[in-house]
């Protein structure tokens, strides 16, 4: 584990190495391991364990930056070294943002000693109660089930230094039959949070209520979306517009819409990064402190999350990790911790309020077609049912869909009491989103 300690040495070691430059640090230390099981067999179980450290460092207007996964004395010289020789070649920034100066953090708790150390033994048998479930129903599981910790450090030459350790813990699992397939998924900084054997039953039941599907024609149709469903319009709605970066391009939802009600007035959404059900951080990876901030507002669009880059002192504390994949990066700022308010109906009952309608469970293989709107292509996955007077009558096969996620904000009816925690751990991410339902949701045709 990288405790407070280690993490300051190496930080100020590094910002000796500096000199008189300007210099900023992000560390991140973690050990994350896996479970993975496919056809209701465990086939794999890994641990990975590394510790890796970006420096900026300014010369002038001119910035260099340099990464490493070694913390050797001359591993660092080399470090720094690479970093100065990359602001020697770099262009002048005449709008670059000042180093975060020392900054004050909400407390956050984050940590559990019992998902940090769990066991590869206490994962395999969580797993295997799903896998021998799955093949009673005659049905093949397949997933992973994940637990490790986090630590993050940020460190400049202008006396700043932030640490913060969290844990992780994500089950996911796709069940698949001849004709069928059902999914579940969540996550939670507590291990003892998730029911993996809940939700092996959950997909298990979609896979095996969703046999013998049936083609229908597509066209507008009510739908109930359920939270993994509404996810993706969380997901696509923040990396299509909620970042600084793509606002300021004009390549956002959110531009001309600011101040707005451009959503139905039960819609609340706000990111944040302090709510004790979610993944809470104090701080960003530039070291700016995160709060809770609001992006919709029953229905009328508030604005953009930013970092120092985009909105300089005014940052609202959404600096991307340095190691999120480069799409990320190359987004800009996003928000990390994305909630749909909920609301007070069982998804059993938007059911029954339907009379007739789709009942969705997944999305799958989304991409933009239009920015201005958030207009969205892609298929359903893992369970659709036909909804005929409020009742699950057959399921439907797969179709694809294009479809404004504005408009479909604008037109929910209802939203569910129920909520799913979806971590996107690689990108850096995470959504809180309830069930939906929507009217005239747009299908455009049949996948094969």
């Amino acid at each position: 584990m990288l405790d407070e300690k280690q993490a300051r040495e190496t930080c100020q070691a590094v910002l000796r190495l500096a000199g008189q430059n300007q210099a900023e640090v992000y560390l991140l230390g973690e050990e994350l391991a896996l479970t993975r099981f496919a056809a209701n067999a465990i086939h794999q179980n890994v641990t990975e364990q590394n510790q890796r450290l970006r420096l900026r460092l300014r010369r002038g207007g001119r910035v260099g930056e340099a990464i490493t996964n070694r913390s050797s004395p001359t591993d660092l010289e080399a470090l720094v070294a690479r970093a100065s020789s990359m602001a020697e070649l770099a262009a002048e920034g005449p709008d670059l943002p000042e180093l975060t100066g020392v900054q004050e953090y909400l407390p956050v708790v984050a940590f559990d000693a019992a998902t940090a150390g769990m066991s590869p033994e206490s994962r395999a048998r969580a797993v295997g109660g799903v896998c021998d479930t799955a093949k009673r129903q005659k049905v093949g599981a397949y997933g992973a089930f994940s637990t490790g910790w986090q630590a993050m450090a940020v460190a400049n030459t202008r006396g700043l230094f932030a640490y913060q350790p969290t844990t992780l813990a994500d089950f996911q699992t796709v069940v698949m039959d001849s004709d069928s397939s059902g999914q579940a998924h969540a996550s939670a900084w507590r291990a003892s949070a998730l029911d993996p054997r809940a939700l092996g039953e959950e997909a298990i039941h979609k896979a095996v209520e969703g046999r013998g599907p049936r083609a229908i024609e597509p066209g507008r149709f009510d739908v109930v979306l359920d939270p993994y469903a509404s996810h993706d319009l969380l997901d696509m709605l923040n990396l299509n517009g909620i970042g600084g970066r793509i606002y300021q391009e004009s390549r956002s939802w959110m531009n001309g819409r600011e101040g707005q009600q451009a959503m139905a007035p039960t819609v609340d959404l706000w990111d944040d990064p302090q709510a004790p059900e979610f993944l809470p951080r104090s701080f960003d990876a530039e070291g700016s402190p995160k709060r809770r901030l609001e992006i919709v507002s029953r229905g009328v669009v508030c604005g953009p999350v930013h970092d120092r880059r985009t909105a300089g002192e005014a940052s609202t504390g959404h600096a991307p990790s340095p190691f999120a994949p480069s799409w990320v990066r190359a987004i800009g700022p996003s928000a990390g911790h994305l909630v749909l308010g909920a609301g007070e109906t069982p998804t059993e009952q938007l059911i029954r309020d339907t009379r007739r309608g789709l009942y969705i469970t997944r999305f799958w293989y989304t991409r933009l077609v239009h920015p201005s709107d958030c207009v969205v292509t892609g298929m359903t996955r893992d369970g659709v049912f036909a909804i005929e007077e409020g009742e699950l009558a057959y399921p439907v096969k797969n179709l694809r869909f294009t479809q404004s996620y504005v408009e479909a904000l604008a037109q929910v009816e209802a939203i569910g009491s129920e909520t799913r925690l979806i971590l996107q751990a690689e990108e850096g991410l995470a959504t809180l989103s309830p069930a939906l339902r929507i009217a005239g949701f747009h299908f455009t045709g049949a996948t094969l």
